[in-house]
């Protein structure tokens, strides 16, 4: 259920004004005190107890002494259960080629934890020289798209593939390759998305905000996204978490047309606009000519984080199309199969590059 923090001003005893905040449902809220005090006066103490709950949700508690045999037992058990309804992809690869027949498949992408491993200094999230070369190979065959949560020209920076489409800040900056004009040249415009233009003077205030405010907390670094911002903590001593989480909320409170979200430790701030990589990929379908018909296209999507599951839920309600997670632990998604790290998914691209090389000399 999605709760709403609340600002309220008094005045001899009476509510004069107040205002709300929605809170990503994912996140909630465990409980907001409003106490009044003498004078009237209201003070507002909005815990951020479930702020702490998923960042250390992102980052899993060790196993205690002693417990390493029946742990890794359950987490087998539950690894296996997991496989049987989530399939690796590489395994169930003609499964997934068979339902391609007859259609045009489209590849989708997130970029850190499926293209390349999440790494300490996002910075230097560099996609390696082979996963470049697969990610253009499958581009060669099939319509490919980078879905992202990072600014649309820092992806690109790291993919340097200019055949691609780009969708950063979470698909609300969306851009394509140059579409060819009558006379065969690149010439004619790209597909260009920008649903939260508006936005951007609140998104560098807030950005700004909040480099002032978590500079003192060591390993916090704050990444603009262009129509969204990331605070990511993975460098950040667990003894600190609760003072970033404060000042994220406290910074965050005096907005309320942004949302909080959690990814793999990171805190991502978004526009309330209905918009997500969900709609960004049927936007990007609509804009290719498959908007109208499900039967003539198989979007097939690959991501690994919590954001990549609006895209994946969209596929379902579609009723056709590959929603694949990358994760080493079972994890709930709406994806259909499973890959276990940026390697697989690598190897899955170069085997579905190669299965339409082979079936088109099959043609000729």
């Amino acid at each position: 259920m999605t709760r709403v923090v609340v600002r309220a001003e008094m005045k001899k005893g009476k509510v004069m004004k107040q205002s709300g905040r929605v809170l990503d449902p994912k996140l909630g809220v465990s409980f907001i005190d409003v106490i009044l005090k003498d004078g009237g006066n209201v003070v507002r103490e909005a815990r951020v107890s479930t702020l702490l709950d998923s960042m250390r949700a992102s980052s899993p508690a060790r196993a205690k002494p002693g417990s390493a045999t029946t742990r890794a037992a359950f987490l087998n058990d539950k690894q296996k259960s997991w496989i049987m309804r989530h399939p690796s992809a590489l395994s169930k690869f003609e499964e997934i080629t068979r339902a391609s027949l007859g259609r045009k498949i489209v590849m989708f992408l997130d970029y850190d934890g499926t293209l390349t491993p999440i790494v300490e200094d996002p910075d230097r999230a560099f996609m390696s020289p082979t996963m470049r070369e697969a990610v253009k190979d499958t581009a060669r065959f099939f319509p490919t798209a980078i879905v992202s949560g990072r600014c649309r020209d820092k992806v690109c920076s790291f993919v340097k593939l200019k055949e691609l489409y780009y969708a950063g800040s979470h698909g609300m900056d969306i851009k394509g390759p140059p579409r060819s004009s009558s006379n065969g040249n690149k010439d004619g415009e790209s597909v260009l998305c920008q649903p939260a233009s508006e936005f951007l003077p609140m998104i560098n205030e807030v950005y700004k905000t909040l480099l002032e405010s978590t500079k003192s907390i060591p390993g916090a670094r704050v990444e603009n996204n262009k129509f969204c911002l990331s605070v990511h903590f993975r460098s950040v001593d667990e003894k600190s978490w609760d003072a970033l989480a404060e000042q994220v909320e406290l910074v965050l409170s005096g907005y309320p047309k942004l949302k909080l979200t959690a990814g793999r430790k990171v805190f991502e701030i978004r526009p309330t606009i209905m918009w997500d990589k969900g709609k960004a990929l049927k936007f990007l379908l609509e804009a290719l000519g498959f908007g109208t018909s499900g039967n003539d296209v198989l979007p097939i999507y690959i991501g690994d984080d919590r954001t990549d599951e609006d895209a994946f839920k969209v596929l379902r309600e579609r009723g056709q199309g590959v929603g694949i997670l990358v994760s080493k632990v079972p994890k709930e998604t709406s994806a259909s199969y499973s890959l276990q790290e940026p390697s697989e998914v690598m190897s899955f691209l170069r085997r579905l590059a190669e299965w339409k090389r082979q079936l088109l000399r099959a043609t000729l």
